[in-house]
């Protein structure tokens, strides 16, 4: 299942990282399944938190796709990434127990492995089924053909701890592409993001971390923001600063993600308290507070 999220914005200033920060472009693509997204019953925000994540890593999104669940729409579009020889490639959505859930055999056969009992992965959902039982947030901890389900990964991949579900994410490499397939639910993949899978991640981006926070402010006009904004920027180019406006009115009030990718999360941390110190003095110097 995918979030709600935000509404999309109307209005969106962007302040440029400068490139010289980062290695060489990773191509990236990302593929949606499900047919709430498609029905329009939910937001597909999990690629607009990947594409973010992405460009703070030095990396390029260059193709976004949502497919219904069915296998012959996921493995085509897989394979189209893997002919179009995409660096990365997220699928978000259908780790599940039900039969609907048909990611992880999308991967497999559009990478040519079969699907297998992942040691493991079969691990983890024991543990994580486990535990919710303890917890009284299922009725058994016993591991049903559903639940063996999650646990079955495409041949020679390796599995990804999910922090927060029960469902565990998992990468594979083919024909020189890394394939990650991640939950939808939004928590439980922006936890494994962030999480587990930065040692992938860094590897690849050679960036360790990525972090983002948000800043909302009173204000009911972006240009008077951009002084301040721009300002921060040349004090912090490292830092990737971006305002939000959903509509104009009196009580307006703006949104602006600071983010930013280091070594680590201390790191990454430090550097956005700092921007966001600097910018928080520079709005209060034109008369703009913190909401």
């Amino acid at each position: 299942m995918q979030g709600t999220g935000n509404r999309g914005s109307l209005s969106c200033l962007l302040l440029p990282v400068p490139c010289n920060l980062f290695p060489a472009v990773i191509n990236v693509e990302i593929v949606t399944v499900g047919n709430e997204v498609l029905l329009g019953l939910v937001q597909d925000t999990n690629s607009n938190y990947l594409c973010r994540v992405v460009r703070g890593m030095g990396g390029r999104v260059r193709h976004i796709a949502i497919v219904r669940d069915e296998i012959d729409c996921i493995v085509d579009e897989i394979r189209a990434s893997l002919d179009r020889r995409a660096d990365l490639v997220f699928t978000c959505g259908g780790l599940g127990p039900t039969a609907d859930d048909l990611t992880l055999a999308g991967v497999a056969e559009a990478a040519g492995v079969a699907l297998e009992l992942n040691p493991s992965a079969k691990d983890f959902v024991e543990k994580r089924y486990a535990e919710l039982s303890r917890l009284g947030h299922v009725s058994s901890a016993a591991m049903t053909e559903a639940r063996l389900k999650m646990a079955r990964l495409p041949a020679g991949a390796r599995m990804i701890e999910n922090p927060v579900g029960a469902a565990p994410a998992m990468a594979i490499e083919s024909g020189g592409t890394r394939i990650v397939a991640l939950p939808g639910v939004p928590a439980e993949l922006k936890a494994i993001v962030e999480g587990p899978l930065q040692t992938l991640l860094s590897e690849m981006f050679g960036r360790g971390s990525y972090r983002e926070r948000e800043l909302a402010v009173e204000c009911n006009d972006e240009s008077q923001l951009a002084p301040a904004l721009r300002r921060t920027a040349e004090l912090h180019p490292e830092v990737y600063i971006k305002s939000l406006a959903s509509r104009f009115g009196p009580d307006v009030v703006f949104r602006i993600l600071i983010s930013a990718s280091a070594a680590s999360e201390q790191e990454a941390d430090l550097m956005i308290d700092r921007a966001s110190e600097d910018l928080i003095r520079e709005l209060r110097r034109t008369g703009i507070q913190e909401a």
